[in-house]
């Protein structure tokens, strides 16, 4: 992670006065008529001008953007001045310079981190590359149900072929930032909006899954295309007014040195604005970006879950009686009741997913808000939390794809027939992937609720048995309700 571009020294062991005070040197340095005679005009005026310096110690990390890297106190966001001269500055290189106020120039974990992002990597990137290819090659997944998993994909794609590279170079190299300020203002802008998108995405899905299961007959006029286009405007445009104020705060800061002037190479992307705006848009954003969303999803599917539990026994309560004596009849209930289950057990895992993948971005950001004194446990405790939230924050970009495969075999076997891989897809020809996919988009009305948290969501599917009843809309949830 790129750095604070500068720290303080301490100059006695006296606990410093407040940010933005005076102070003066301690008394063993020689005040001005009273230095020996070795010492030099320069060395004197640097001595005077350093009593004038505020002293802003006790300061602490910034965490940022979604960056990992070296850590080190650093002044307070008002204060312009590195802090007291330390007269041994002037006998430092610049290499030794940056090492002292910046820290290491690669992030210790750099090796293992790089390779779980690697990981990350190739399986998001493929992952949500299938579900937009999908949803893209063919017309009867055009759905409004699937234009949110693609605004979803679409998101995750930007976070892992823009975002995550960025952050392994610059774990690589925390300093200097070689994109310049313009550069700064986008990474901080591309994360904040697709983090808000993502969240809102999540929600509008899950309300729009709500419309269908538990209010289905509404779900004919508000669960269409041209609504669905009009709430991911909304989403998008919403996600971005709302990332303006974090871009913002951020720019370019260099490492200052009194008497030694700018620093080479010390350019870091890092917070130029007060402390106390940071802290108001961070615990803003957690609330109305995570809390709020968080309580409505749960709230959402405990609905869903319950109108699925109900209709299950609405239908044990038909068979018990007989009403259901045609063949048709017989064959529907009990699919229709075995894939709304498994919706149900799947709701559960996604809501746990989006918990988890969330939960230690914002931990992250409030901790570094709320603590205005770090101690060395505290900030042992935050530099683990900072690189479990960096792994988790890309690790969500990757579980949706994950997540489906491993819970029904006909989100892979949609996939190989969309892209028409293996011989057994080119055997049967188009027949089969028409038919395969018209029952998956027709019967994704039970089970395509979406992911509660992570922002990538594959292509929906109910799981139940291959069969004729799946390619027809069931009375309680009608055909234009279905993605």
């Amino acid at each position: 992670m790129a750095t604070q571009a500068t720290r303080l020294i301490e100059v006695h062991p006296s606990p410093p006065p407040p940010c933005g005070t005076q102070t003066f040197p301690p008394l063993s340095w020689p005040w001005p008529g009273s230095e020996s005679a070795e010492q030099s005009q320069v060395e004197r005026a640097l001595t005077w001008e350093s009593a004038q310096a505020p002293l802003c110690l006790n300061c602490s990390t910034l965490p940022g953007d979604r960056s990992l890297g070296a850590r080190s106190p650093v002044p307070c966001n008002d204060s312009k001045a590195l802090g007291p001269f330390d007269p041994q500055d002037l006998n430092l290189t610049d290499e030794e310079l940056r090492l002292k106020y910046l820290g290491p120039q690669q992030t210790e974990l750099f090796v293992p981190i790089c390779v779980t992002y690697l990981l990350i990597f190739v399986v998001g990137a493929v992952g949500n590359a299938l579900t937009c290819a999908v949803i893209l090659r063919h017309r009867a997944m055009r759905t409004p149900t699937n234009y949110y998993l693609f605004s979803l994909a679409v998101s995750d794609l930007l976070v892992l072929l823009l975002g995550l590279p960025l952050e392994l170079y610059e774990m690589w190299r925390n300093y200097p930032f070689l994109l310049g300020a313009g550069g700064c203002y986008f990474r901080t802008l591309l994360f904040e909006t697709v983090c808000l998108a993502s969240v809102l995405n999540v929600t509008a899905l899950s309300v729009e899954r709500y419309v269908a299961v538990v209010h289905p007959l509404q779900a004919r006029s508000v669960v269409t295309h041209t609504h669905v286009r009009r709430v991911l405007g909304v989403v998008w445009g919403l996600a971005l007014l709302c990332s303006l104020p974090n871009t913002s705060l951020h720019g370019i800061r260099q490492l200052d040195v009194p008497c030694r002037g700018t620093v080479p190479d010390s350019a870091v992307c890092t917070l130029v604005r007060r402390r106390a705006l940071y802290n108001l848009v961070v615990q803003a954003t957690a609330l109305l970006f995570f809390c709020l969303p968080m309580a409505t999803i749960s709230v959402l599917y405990l609905l869903i879950g319950l109108r699925l539990r109900r209709d299950r026994l609405l239908i044990l309560r038909q068979e018990a009686k007989g009403r259901a004596r045609t063949s048709d009849g017989r064959r529907l209930q009990p699919l229709q009741d075995r894939s709304r289950t498994q919706v149900t057990k799947m709701l559960f895992a996604l809501v746990v997913v989006f918990g988890i993948c969330w939960a230690p971005f914002h931990i992250d950001r409030l901790m570094w808000s709320l603590v205005s004194r770090w101690t060395e446990g505290l900030h042992l405790a935050f530099q683990y939390v900072h690189v479990v939230s960096g792994v988790f924050f890309y690790f969500s970009s990757a579980a949706n794809p994950v997540l489906y495969s491993l819970m029904s075999s006909r989100f892979r076997d949609t996939f190989r027939e969309a892209l028409c891989l293996g011989t057994r897809c080119r055997r049967h020809g188009p027949h089969r992937s028409s038919h395969s996919l018209s029952r998956v988009t027709t019967g994704s009305t039970l089970c395509d609720t979406g992911s509660p948290g992570s922002r990538a969501q594959p292509l929906a599917e109910n799981g139940g048995p291959e069969g004729r009843q799946e390619t027809e809309p069931s009375r309680e949830e009608p055909q234009a309700a279905s993605p």
